[in-house]
């Protein structure tokens, strides 16, 4: 699959333009980290609620379940 980019244009007072640009800051470089951290914090918050609807559907282990399981692979061995 190629990667496919898309150009986004906002507007900024001059003034903060030229700050940001004597502080040595790349512009474009911030803004499409950002934006990527915040589909990335989507894309998580997407995938959290996909397992959480799977996990409604299943039942919780018995009490004890994990002790039997475990003695009961010690006495196998």
């Amino acid at each position: 699959m190629l990667n496919q980019t898309t150009i986004i244009t906002i507007r900024i007072k001059k003034e903060i333009k030229e700050a940001l640009e004597r502080a040595g800051i790349n512009i474009p470089n911030i803004i499409k980290k950002h934006l990527e951290e915040i589909a990335w914090g989507l894309q998580l918050k997407e995938e959290i609620e996909k397992m959480r609807k799977l996990l409604e559907n299943i039942k919780p282990s018995e009490s004890g379940f994990a002790v039997k399981s475990v003695r009961e692979d010690h006495e196998s061995h």
